[in-house]
């Protein structure tokens, strides 16, 4: 029997992670690549049991069942369209179910399952999803694992988005709790798949795209591109995770480095940026913590800075209000550990303006190629997780829409500290002409709009 399978299929049926997420957008072969998955795992592991679930039984018959029948050879295996169950000559079996509400996760308490699949995962609830895995055990040696798929969109997109997108990269296996309360921990990783790495439903069906083309842009975003970051009422449409997020490369000496941070005991939110010399910024590092009085915050920057030289580091005004009970600012803190802060500017409006600015999509010619192509004058480096999470998470405000929502307040702070940076004035780095010959000018960046002001440059 030959199959006939895509590099990211092929990544999926590969993945050891205890959890897998695989797909992203429509066309991306998910369904047919949990189909192989399923086979293979079953003539592997002779006696083992799999399961693979939709939210509705006829959502599986048009689907799963349909193709299955197709694809299994009958040679092998078996199947029963009344207890929904393939049964193979090595004692190996894939059920199908359902989940169409959270009482329906009762009827599997007692079961045991070597692998459970979900197809469409976004379609189910996290509670549904995290009570099948206490039914991922077996009296064998056999491999356990969550295996799922899915677009962006439906009833669980934003907590398979927060499961198994905002941990970190793609294509990497991630540490990361069973859940929020949970000590243990599980591999987890996330698989992307656009229907550009399907090519055998763009040879049969190369309308595909354009068809794709044709939907609404928050559909198109979701099932062509894969988009994650979709939210009716988000701030900033201009994010676009494969355009804003780059993976983490060495930092040039001679960039100049900018420290933008927002302070409170709740959290202690701080992004590192460099510009390069034509004056596109990278956010590289961040710091994420809470419950740091200022002398613990104040060291966890100085461990992070080490040696380099930073050209300011932005901070909000209320820094520099004194305590009554000690007479000091936060900002005099900070200074009595030779970390010297910059006042940032905390018009809102205007500060949000330049994020925009900064986030902007804008098509230039390519340096080496010369076709044109998207890009952004900012970028920001994937192990920037939370920075990632919380900007396409932001909302406007019900009451002035030209300002960001303060609620969920959890995802405001390290936001702020780059709405710090991008109101404030940089610069491009110096260009070197060889290592003994520096250009000995800096140019000011033209950031700094508030209402009322333009500025403009000829």
């Amino acid at each position: 029997m030959k199959l006939s399978i895509t590099k990211k299929q092929k990544s999926f049926i590969d993945s050891v992670a205890f959890e897998t997420l695989f797909g992203g957008a429509a066309g991306g072969g998910k369904s047919y690549g949990q189909l192989i998955d399923a086979f293979l795992y079953a003539l592997k592991y002779s006696k083992s049991k799999q399961i693979i679930f939709r939210r509705t039984f006829p959502d599986l018959e048009k689907s799963l069942i349909r193709v299955s029948l197709e694809l299994y050879p009958k040679e092998i295996a078996n199947y029963n369209s009344s207890k929904h169950i393939w049964t193979f000559q090595n004692g190996s079996i894939i059920d199908f179910g359902y989940i169409d509400s959270e009482k329906d996760v009762y009827q599997y308490q007692s079961a045991e399952y070597d692998v459970i699949r979900f197809d469409e995962l976004t379609h189910f609830t996290e509670y549904m999803y995290t009570y099948m895995i206490s039914r991922c055990r077996g009296a064998n040696n056999y491999p356990k694992m969550m295996k799922s798929s899915t677009n962006p969109g439906g009833v669980g997109h934003s907590w398979v988005k927060t499961r198994f997108i905002d941990i970190g990269e793609p294509n990497v296996i991630h540490n990361c709790k069973l859940g929020e309360n949970s000590t243990e921990t599980s591999t987890r990783i996330f698989i992307p798949s656009l229907v550009t790495d399907n090519k055998f439903m763009l040879d049969y069906d190369p309308d595909y795209i354009n068809r794709l083309d044709n939907l609404p842009e928050k559909e198109r975003k979701a099932l062509k591109y894969g988009d994650w970051d979709i939210y009716d009422g988000m701030f900033f449409p201009e994010f676009k995770r494969s355009l804003h997020v780059v993976k983490p490369f060495e930092i040039p000496k001679h960039w100049n480095r900018y420290i933008a941070m927002d302070y409170g005991l709740d959290m202690f939110a701080v992004i590192f940026i460099a510009i390069d010399t034509k004056g596109k910024a990278y956010v590289y590092n961040e710091i994420y913590k809470s419950g740091l009085i200022v002398s613990e915050a104040r060291q966890t920057l100085k461990s992070i800075m080490r040696n380099n030289e930073y050209k300011d580091i932005f901070a909000p005004p209320d820094l520099w209000s004194k305590n009554r009970d000690t007479g000091k600012s936060t900002a005099e803190l900070f200074a009595e550990g030779k970390i010297y802060l910059t006042k940032a500017s905390n018009n809102r409006i205007a500060g949000w303006l330049n994020v925009k600015e900064w986030l902007k999509v804008r098509k230039v010619r390519h340096e080496q190629t010369g076709e044109l192509i998207e890009d952004t004058d900012l970028k920001i480096f994937s192990n920037c997780i939370n920075l990632i999470r919380c900007l396409p998470q932001l909302q406007h405000d019900e009451k002035n829409p030209n300002d960001v929502a303060t609620e969920p307040h959890e995802l405001t702070h390290i936001t702020d500290a780059l709405r710090y940076f991008c109101v404030s004035r940089t610069a491009p780095s110096k260009e070197i002409i060889n290592k003994d010959e520096v250009f000995n000018f800096e140019i000011e960046r033209p950031r700094n709009y508030d209402w009322g002001e333009e500025i403009v440059v000829v």
